[in-house]
C-alpha cells in the first residue's frame, strides 16, 4: 500500500513553528543580502496630488461572523495603519507591508482575529492585517506603481454585506515571509496616508504631482460554481487605464479568481450558482 506522506509542517504544531521560523530567517537573510532600497521615511505634510482612495468599514456584521474577532481586527488595523500612515515612496523604493508594520506581539498591543489557513478560518495573533494589505494593493492598483510581490487567499471569506466592492478582499500577508511588496519606477515620490476614524478606515496614495491617466478596478463574470462538494467564487478582475476625458487606454486582466468559499453555503446568492 501506499502511505500519504504529509509535509513536515503538518505533523505537529510544534513542526509548524520550526517551519514558520525558517521561513522567517530566510527572509531576514535575502533582505540583508538584498540591494533593495525599502521605503522608510515620513513626510510631516501631505502630498498634494490625489492618485486614489479607498474607505471601508472594518467591523463586518454578518450571519456567522463573530463580533468579538471583528473588533479585535479594527483594533489591530489600527495599530498597523498609525505605522504606515504619511509613509513616503521615493523613486527607485520599494514599499514592503511588514518592513514598515514590524513583528506582530501582544506586548504592541496586538489581539486575536480571524487568519485564514489551508485548514480553513481561524483565529490568531494580529488576524486581520490582510484587510489592511489589500486596501493598499486597491489602491496601489490605481497608479503606476508596480507591485513586486503579491499572495492571494480566498475573497469569499464572509458574504457581502450591501454593495459589492471589487477587490474587497484576497491578499494574503503573514510576518514576514508573505508580505506585500510594490516598487516606485516613476520620476515621482508617492505617499501613503492611512487611518482610522470610529469603525471606517480611510486610505489614500498621493503624490507630488498630478497624473495625466487614471485607472479603474472592474469585476466580470462573477458567479458560484460547485466542485468536488466545494463551493468557489469566480470571477474575473480588470484594471482599465483611461485618459482624463474617458477614454480608454488599455485594459488588464490582473486576476482570474477562484476562491473556496469559507462561509454557510445557505448564503450564497441563488441567482449567482451556476451548474
Amino acid at each position: 500500500m501506499f502511505g500519504f506522506k504529509k509535509n513536515f509542517s503538518d505533523l505537529h504544531p510544534i513542526c509548524y513553528k520550526i517551519s514558520e521560523s525558517k521561513e522567517i530567517l530566510k527572509r531576514h537573510i535575502r533582505d540583508i543580502l538584498s540591494k533593495e532600497s525599502i521605503a522608510k521615511d515620513k513626510g510631516e505634510d501631505v502630498l498634494p496630488a490625489l492618485i486614489s482612495s479607498f474607505q471601508t468599514n472594518m467591523i463586518k456584521r454578518s450571519p456567522g461572523v463573530e463580533l468579538i474577532t471583528q473588533t479585535n481586527k479594527a483594533d489591530n488595523i489600527r495599530i498597523a495603519s498609525s505605522k504606515i500612515d504619511k509613509l513616503l515612496i521615493a523613486p527607485g523604493q520599494t514599499f514592503s507591508f511588514w518592513h514598515t508594520v514590524g513583528k506582530i506581539t501582544r506586548r504592541r498591543g496586538y489581539k486575536d482575529g480571524r487568519i485564514i489557513t489551508d485548514k480553513g478560518l481561524v483565529t490568531g495573533i494580529g488576524g486581520g492585517l490582510c484587510n489592511l494589505a489589500n486596501s493598499i494593493n486597491r489602491i496601489v492598483l490605481q497608479s503606476p506603481l508596480i507591485v513586486t510581490e503579491f499572495h492571494k487567499h480566498s475573497d469569499a471569506l464572509a458574504p457581502d454585506s450591501g454593495k459589492r466592492i471589487p477587490l474587497s478582499a484576497g491578499t494574503s500577508v503573514s510576518y514576514n515571509y508573505i508580505d506585500y511588496r510594490f516598487k516606485n519606477e516613476t520620476d515621482t515620490t508617492f505617499q501613503l496616508l492611512t487611518w482610522c476614524e470610529g469603525d471606517e478606515f480611510f486610505c489614500e496614495l498621493r503624490s507630488q504631482k498630478p497624473l495625466s491617466f487614471c485607472y479603474e478596478l472592474v469585476e466580470k463574470d462573477r458567479h458560484f460554481r460547485m466542485e468536488n462538494d466545494r463551493y468557489y467564487h469566480f470571477s474575473k478582475l480588470y484594471r482599465i487605464k483611461t485618459d482624463l476625458d474617458g477614454n480608454e487606454l488599455e485594459t488588464e486582466l490582473i486576476w482570474d479568481n477562484r476562491s473556496k468559499v469559507m462561509y454557510d453555503y445557505s448564503l450564497i446568492p441563488e441567482e449567482l450558482i451556476r451548474n
